[in-house]
């Protein structure tokens, strides 16, 4: 993967994480890429984010996008350590299914449901690609903080829509693009990074490196229509409460109450 002299800011919570280098677009250089860093120390560098939270200060206990999954069948988009099964599996879910582009994920996902007396069908692959899963099958698909990985998101939308029900929900999480142009500096808020530019950048994290794209927010709109999805709601607002029950005194809390970090969108297929 060719990487040019071009530089820009990487940020998370609210403030820069070294600079980010502009990458040629190469799907399997990605893939391996991000498989290597979640294999190694994923958890460690970025820590999960998992049901009932969708993200920094927004929760499903507050939000009941699901509602009563009583015998429902559910889909889990990187499934990563399972926490999210758990927790669905836990509220009565009759079928788990989970995917991640990392065998070591995978293999944390089975062990943590099996401690839980759960269990669910595994299987690694990217999610851009055809890998086995069941089409017309699940009455819910979900992504908690994994979407944004893809390298295809209107060929992940179709797939995700096929595997879905008429009437089949989709709801998933990310970080809120404005929000990565954002940067906490000197008790003020300043944008670091332009909105428009959803070129591939990679980036160090610990030890590891990791490659994405900040798309816009109208790119997932977008791309939900043309898969053939209905929004039927979309979140961006912060918590109060658990903005409360955060160091209120923390630059990233202090960003969360002046522009959404997180979004949550629920989808229906027609």
């Amino acid at each position: 993967m060719a990487k040019n002299s071009a530089y820009r800011t990487n940020i998370i919570g609210a403030g820069e994480v070294g600079s980010a280098v502009t990458v040629e677009m190469d799907k399997n250089s990605i893939h391996k890429t991000n498989s290597i860093f979640w294999d190694t120390q994923g958890n460690d560098v970025i820590g999960a984010t998992a049901l009932p939270f969708y993200g920094a200060f927004v929760s499903e206990e507050k939000l009941q996008l699901f509602g009563d999954v009583s015998g429902k069948t559910m889909l889990e988009i990187g499934c990563g350590s399972g926490h999210s099964l758990q927790y669905l599996g836990e509220r009565g879910a009759s079928e788990l299914w989970g995917t991640d582009i990392s065998e070591r994920q995978i293999e944390k996902a089975a062990q943590h449901l099996a401690a839980s007396g759960l269990s669910a069908k595994f299987i690694c692959s990217p999610m851009e690609e055809e890998c086995g899963i069941p089409v017309d099958y699940f009455d819910f698909v979900y992504s908690v903080y994994a979407i944004g990985w893809t390298t295809d998101l209107e060929g992940t939308f179709s797939r995700i829509a096929s595997y879905l029900k008429k009437d089949g929900v989709f709801i998933f999480s990310w970080s809120h693009p404005i929000h990565k142009c954002v940067a906490a500096e000197n008790d003020m808020l300043a944008f670091k990074k332009c909105y428009f530019d959803e070129s591939w950048y990679s980036v160090a994290l610990g030890e590891g490196e990791i490659t994405l794209s900040d798309r816009k927010l109208s790119t997932y709109v977008n791309a939900l229509s043309k898969a053939g999805f209905v929004i039927e709601e979309m979140v961006e607002e912060s918590d109060e409460d658990l903005l409360q029950s955060h160091d209120e005194n923390s630059d990233f809390a202090k960003k969360a109450k002046m522009l959404p970090v997180t979004f949550v969108i629920k989808a229906r297929k027609r």
